[in-house]
């Protein structure tokens, strides 16, 4: 049998962020690509209340039982996660690491993992705060798409992709508040001891690259790489990420271009 790959998006993206990569690694592999909660054809959680407290469990229930019946019992697979995927993944391998055979991430969002007097956690935390404070989607919207892009991103999109990011704002703070409250430390990821690939890009804020660095010497069997890229790099530039994690399924070199 084909050996098995779980892939999982970022925030305010859909398993269809992944049918490149799913066309590059071909007949070799059975590429499962998931949505996750509140995304792509992924209900929002049903729980979501006034008092619902959304946690990375929640979205690892859900892959898990999206993916059961694509696999055999037991079976083992790979694992590719980017951005709030990234995150997740982490989690998953957590829950499961006798299954998980190897560990790729791009920019994982675990901002839990940050020091907490750090900068880049005030960063971020900073960001996460102006977005709950704002008065409308849009304005929230377009803080969280320029912090991971560039300034004047939001407004530069037409108007029919301002109206979609925006709709899904209110998935987008869940998301937050699962990562910002995920109790796990960087010492509890010893137990990954599967070989990893963590990926950060050279444009990206410094919330994110920094945790790819702790990952990086955090993760027992772990190789980091900077790619000329910023946050959306899977996306963006998937000609120069997809090469490298399919390098890595494969037990090839991988080597990134300079910045």
């Amino acid at each position: 049998m084909k050996p098995a790959v779980v892939l999982l998006h970022s925030s305010m993206s859909s398993k269809s962020q992944w049918q490149s990569l799913t066309a590059q690694l071909g007949d070799d592999y059975r590429c499962i690509a998931v949505d996750l909660q509140g995304y792509g054809a992924s209900p929002f959680p049903a729980d979501a209340g006034a008092d619902y407290v959304h946690t990375l469990a929640h979205e690892v229930d859900a892959v898990i039982a999206a993916i059961s019946s694509r696999l055999e019992p037991g079976e083992a697979f790979h694992l590719v996660g980017h951005s709030f995927g990234g995150a997740c993944a982490l989690r998953m391998a957590r829950r499961m690491p006798q299954r998980v055979q190897s560990l790729t991430l791009f920019e994982p969002v675990a901002f839990h993992l940050l020091p907490a007097a750090h900068p880049a956690k005030a960063e971020i935390v900073g960001v996460v705060e102006r977005i709950k404070a704002s008065a409308t989607d849009r304005d929230a919207t377009r803080i969280f798409i320029d912090y991971w892009n560039r300034a004047g991103a939001f407004d530069a999109a037409p108007e029919s992709a301002q109206a979609k990011m925006a709709a899904q704002i209110a998935k987008v703070k869940l998301d937050f508040q699962a990562l910002l409250g995920e109790p796990a430390t960087l010492d509890d990821l010893s137990m990954l001891t599967m070989p990893s690939l963590v990926m950060a890009g050279a444009r990206s804020p410094a919330s994110t690259r920094l945790l790819v660095e702790q990952l990086g010497v955090s993760l027992p069997n772990a190789s980091a790489l900077t790619t000329p890229t910023a946050h959306m790099g899977p996306i963006t530039h998937a000609d120069v990420v997809n090469p490298l994690i399919v390098n890595f399924l494969s037990g090839a070199e991988v080597v990134a271009e300079q910045p």
